[in-house]
């Protein structure tokens, strides 16, 4: 019986020295790290290309959940969309569960955009998420990946992303599940120093020399894991904020002409700098709760689908590009990149019971309904 014990608790220690047992990263040697599967963390622009050939890409992304509400500002701001080389234009969607419609994530991705991961529970406080560990990860992430493939209908396969909760990083764990899970990159970490020049995407086969704003972030050694940095923009104060509802000295809410010139701005620091990817990093309701920034946006992009060098795209994209860096005259000659549409055999479920809550809930998805309010440890509600 001694020796049961044993062996338990050794078990037990083993699972939670996990990640500490990871290999710590070495410093970056450009010379062993070389695309397309490695990259250091750099503000050099990928395939030493100047920054005339180089392509701008745009990222807009929204985080959290997708609902009847937001649905009409996505449509009003990026539908019918194309960039100068006839491309549909791009944009990611950080998608947590609870709330979510499942139905209308199916229509973004038939849309072409990309739908990527903002966890399952999106739980409070942020100090959870600042302790959480790998197996934390594992259902908050990994079991997101088949939780929107079944309810959205969408293939797992074209699950790339995540971005953490409140922008909180879990350590080395966040980007443990990216590698186990064959996901893609993380667009969680923010850089308030690497902004102009701005940093561009890089792996964490070595150590990353990024800023680390809101800690732990990872120091093991994680191959082929991309970080896709979220340059900050900076206010009017010139102090950094990571995303557009996160500055403090911005313009009259009520005024279009200087957003737009606020966005603008921060956009050409990119654009006659390096050209490193330009975010616009928000949630919808900032947008919808204040008509004139929704206006400057839409100028705003009205302008760069009509710029021959500048493309708004889906994160993705980036990376596909930062691996395989070609010219922007070769790049807008590109067939474009196309979600294969999916049906969605629609269902509206409910009410179900939750475990985590005395709530019920109701669900538009794309399946059978579950038995059960999906939630952690049981993400398909069975």
């Amino acid at each position: 019986m001694r020796w049961c014990w044993v062996l338990l608790l050794a078990a037990v220690a083993l699972a939670q020295n996990s990640e500490e047992e990871l290999d710590l990263a070495e410093p970056c040697d450009p010379q062993t790290c070389q695309l397309p599967e490695c990259r250091c963390a750099s503000t050099d622009i990928p395939g030493n290309l100047a920054p005339r050939d180089t392509p701008q890409f745009v990222m807009v992304t929204f985080d959290d959940a997708v609902n009847v509400i937001n649905i009409e500002t996505y449509r009003e701001v990026l539908y019918d969309r194309r960039n100068s080389n006839g491309c549909p234009v791009g944009t990611t969607f950080y998608v947590n569960h609870e709330y979510t419609n499942y139905q209308i994530v199916n229509e973004l991705y038939n849309q072409g955009f990309e739908i990527a991961l903002h966890s399952i529970s999106h739980r409070t406080p942020q100090t959870w998420w600042h302790e959480a560990g790998l197996e934390d990860m594992r259902q908050e992430f990994g079991d997101q990946i088949e939780q929107m493939a079944q309810f959205a209908n969408i293939p797992q396969d074209a699950i790339h992303g995540i971005r953490s909760p409140f922008l909180q990083l879990s350590g080395n764990a966040t980007f443990q599940v990216i590698k186990e899970t064959s996901l893609t990159y993380d667009c969680s970490w923010p850089t308030i120093t690497s902004l102009d020049p701005g940093l561009w995407p890089y792996t964490l086969d070595y150590a990353s020399t990024q800023d680390c704003v809101i800690p732990p972030c990872p120091t093991a050694a994680l191959p082929g894991v991309w970080v896709v940095p979220m340059v900050s923009w900076r206010d009017l104060q010139g102090i950094p904020c990571a995303m557009a509802d996160s500055c403090f000295f911005t313009p009259p809410m009520n005024d279009e002409d200087a957003w737009f010139q606020f966005i603008t701005r921060n956009f050409e620091s990119h654009y006659f700098g390096n050209r490193s990817p330009f975010g616009f990093f928000v949630h919808e309701w900032y947008v919808r709760a204040n008509p004139a920034v929704e206006r400057a946006l839409i100028r705003f992009l009205d302008v760069i689908n009509n710029i021959p060098d500048v493309f708004m795209v889906n994160t993705k994209d980036v990376v596909d590009w930062v691996k395989n860096p070609v010219p922007v005259n070769e790049y807008s000659q590109k067939a474009c990149n196309l979600n294969q549409p999916t049906t969605c055999r629609q269902a509206v479920c409910g009410p179900l019971t939750a475990d985590h809550t005395e709530m019920q809930y109701w669900m538009a998805v794309c399946s059978q309904c579950p038995t059960n309010y999906p939630w952690i440890g049981n993400p398909l509600g069975n």
